[in-house]
């Protein structure tokens, strides 16, 4: 039998086939994607009697009808089903019929081509056009059923006087230009029409080769004509569905988001994955068609069988609760919208994995939320189902089949959450993912994600990152920046100017835009310093925590400094990993005790006594042996734990007050404070340190808590560097060796 046939069909004859629905629209390469200039040169060269290409029709050889094009075919039956010329039909049937096309983003449009008869040029009709009595504005009406053709003819020549004189020779040249387009419907286009014995395979094989700048046909396309056939109410469902997820709701039930809009091909794939724990469309193309697998035959009860499954499964799918629910994991995990999916399959799997656990194991909700979540957390970072998705995700619907309950199928998901996020994946294959200058980079989104469950506020900014990413404000300029840390300006200075290596992933933090535009490009250590001075250290240590810095990031070299923060990064991700898992961290209190409690311990490894913080009170004399006294304190306090300097309490714990030490006013006093830790010890460290003056019982007493330091604080007395650590009650000196492996052990 031969494979095609070949046959001549007058432009008339196959506007009317459609409408009396003979001919099918499968929509192999939907939506209607051609521009409309493509429809004008189109009519052009059918105009002027170019050759415009043949149509490639399948004959169905079933007995249901096709969804078709036209609108008198509700209860016909179509034999053929259009493989290659839609785009061209569709445009000749739209404009000669005046009807609307589907878009990509599905809005429907008119689409309207003018016409100058004089000229003969077709053009896209535009406000101009339309206003230009030189022109057909839309030649549809040309074709409509109560057109007349002299008497419009004649108001088009009245028209066109208006504006000039026209000749009686022009005048016939215009009318023959009508008449001429209008008998277009008679243009013969060449058909081949395919046997009904030839299988998808070799349909698709046949497009791909007369058809090379056109769209490949996939399963997914075979899968939707199918269901045109057997039940086209569930494909006008799943249209639909994607239709209405692309629209924002006026407070009606919708399953419009901001993470997704799904088309009907991965709604699809979600009622296979539920339905038939299929993931490769190639095989559950021919289970639809009912084919048995050792005869080939395609049995009709088997067929209905298969899409009485897919039509339970749908219902689910579709399900608005189902949808918005599974949707609450996402956020759940940290994510917010779209802009951090770097994966649309990942949704789409995770939600037929989330079906099958509320549907075929009876899992509740919640307990099938918190689960998907965590998958989808873990599925969305390693990019699971980026490569090779159906083969993935075909040997992870394997793995969940036939299991015994409910407790199983969760047990199983989260088995495969830890086999993958191993503690090598953490150390060691995250950091290097995180080596890259890709922006669609699932680490960076899953770390963006991980801030924003981790609770973080933008660097240096008192604002949640959270409320700066919600996805429905928008404005003329992103609430929420990424930064370059190392700004570009700077780095090309300093002969780095390789894009790849400026823009790596590490190399940026979330800002909120206004810092951003005030940091510009200067170096970090001239943006950095004066905001890092007026954080606490409770604040210090959440922030840096947090976008994964460093103390001191600013003063390391632009390559170790992205080499450390990767490390970082990771760690981040698995911290918002274990808060999702685990639950949140326990906390601390970070409140320090007041002075009289304070005094009243006495003195600790986090507290000492200063009777003066310059005055030698035996000699009546300033003695920078007692200023050195209090410096080694605060450098012990910075090289080991921290703790609480207090000036102008004897040893005993009396409040003498601070008048012994001279000074005109307490502003005076703190200033030489910090000249003096900014001199002797570093300037670095001034962030570090903080003083405060309160009354205490009958005296003033000067209260200095210094944080754990950065690095290693020196103290400088006279030619010598001398390193203090605080032990016990006590400040001890150290020296050679044992200061190389204290600060090895202590700031790495």
């Amino acid at each position: 039998m031969a494979l095609f046939t070949t046959s001549n069909y007058p432009l008339m004859a196959l506007i009317e086939d459609i409408d009396l629905g003979k001919i099918g629209l499968p929509e192999l390469q939907r939506p209607f994607v051609w521009p409309n200039v493509n429809v004008r040169d189109l009519f052009d060269s059918l105009y002027r009697g170019y050759p415009a290409g043949f149509l490639l029709f399948w004959e169905t050889g079933v007995g249901s009808g096709l969804k078709g094009i036209g609108v008198k075919n509700a209860q016909a039956v179509p034999k053929l089903a259009i493989v290659d010329g839609q785009q061209r039909l569709t445009s000749l049937y739209a404009v000669v019929k005046g009807a609307e096309v589907l878009r990509s983003n599905f809005k429907k449009e008119k689409i309207q081509i003018a016409f100058n008869p004089l000229s003969g040029r077709f053009d896209v009709a535009d406000a101009a056009i339309r206003k230009d009595k030189a022109f057909i504005p839309d030649i549809s009406m040309l074709w409509q059923p109560d057109f007349k053709p002299s008497a419009y003819r004649k108001e088009f020549l009245n028209g066109l006087r208006e504006g000039r004189e026209i000749s009686d020779d022009e005048a016939e040249h215009i009318e023959q230009a009508i008449d001429h387009l209008r008998n277009l419907l008679h243009y013969s286009f060449v058909a081949l029409t395919l046997s009904p014995s030839v299988d998808e395979e070799t349909i698709a094989e046949v497009f791909v080769r007369i058809n090379g700048k056109g769209k490949a046909l996939n399963q997914a396309d075979f899968i939707m004509t199918l269901m045109s056939v057997f039940w086209d109410e569930g494909r006008a469902e799943l249209e639909s569905f994607a239709l209405a997820a692309t629209r924002p709701s006026d407070g009606q039930a919708s399953p419009f988001n901001h993470f997704i809009k799904p088309s009907p091909d991965q709604l699809l794939r979600v009622t296979v994955g539920l339905s038939l724990k299929r993931a490769r469309l190639e095989n559950v193309y021919s289970a639809l068609r009912g084919r048995d697998a050792k005869t080939g035959l395609h049995d009709p009860e088997r067929r209905e069988a298969q899409f009485a499954s897919m039509q339970v499964g749908q219902k689910a799918a579709l399900n608005l609760a189902n949808w918005h629910h599974f949707l609450d994991s996402l956020r759940l995990a940290g994510y917010r919208s779209e802009k951090m999916i770097s994966s649309g399959n990942t949704i789409i799997f995770s939600y037929s994995l989330y079906l099958i656990g509320l549907r075929d194991y009876e899992i509740d909700r919640t307990s099938m939320r918190q689960a998907i979540s965590e998958f989808f957390f873990m599925a969305a970072l390693t990019g699971r189902y980026t490569n090779s998705p159906e083969t993935r995700f075909e040997s992870d619907l394997s793995l969940i089949r036939d299991l015994p309950g409910g407790a199983a199928y969760l047990a199983r998901l989260r088995e495969l959450c830890v086999t993958t996020l191993t503690g090598d994946y953490w150390t060691i294959t995250l950091p290097s993912q995180l080596a890259t200058s890709a922006s669609r980079s699932p680490s960076l989104f899953a770390y963006q994600a991980a801030l924003i469950k981790l609770d973080a506020n933008a660097l240096f900014s008192p604002l949640k990152i959270s409320s700066l990413v919600d996805p429905a404000v928008k404005g003329t300029k992103a609430s929420l920046e990424q930064h370059h840390l190392f700004p570009r300006g700077y780095l090309e200075q300093l002969g780095i100017d390789d894009l790849k290596q400026i823009n790596q992933i590490a190399n940026f933090a979330a800002v909120e835009w206004p810092a951003n535009i005030k940091i510009g490009k200067k170096a970090p250590s001239e943006y950095v310093p004066m905001l890092d001075h007026v954080l606490s250290a409770a604040e210090r240590d959440r922030l840096y925590n947090w976008h994964a810095l460093p103390h001191l990031w600013w003063e390391l070299p632009y390559q170790e400094f992205l080499v450390q923060r990767r490390i970082r990064m990771a760690d981040v991700i698995r911290q918002a990993w274990q808060m999702l898992t685990v639950g949140s961290p326990p906390t601390t209190s970070t409140v320090p005790l007041a002075i009289v409690d304070l005094i009243a311990g006495g003195e600790t490894g986090a507290v000492e006594f200063k009777s003066t913080f310059r005055m030698n009170l035996h000699t009546g004399q300033v003695d920078d042996k007692i200023q050195v006294a209090a410096l080694k304190t605060i450098a012990g306090f910075l090289n080991a734990k921290g703790g609480t300097l207090l000036i102008g309490v004897a040893d005993d714990g009396e409040v003498l007050g601070l008048d012994a030490d001279g000074f005109q006013n307490e502003d005076k006093y703190g200033l030489h404070l910090v000249n003096l830790v900014k001199d002797r010890i570093g300037e670095v460290f001034l962030p570090y340190v903080h003083p405060h003056f309160q009354d205490e019982g009958a005296g003033r007493v000067l209260a200095i808590r210094c944080e754990k330091g950065p690095k290693a604080a020196f103290l400088k007395d006279g030619n010598l560097q001398r390193f203090f650590v605080r032990g016990g009650n006590a400040t001890t000196e150290l020296s050679g060796s044992s200061i190389t492996d204290y600060v090895k052990q202590r700031f790495g």
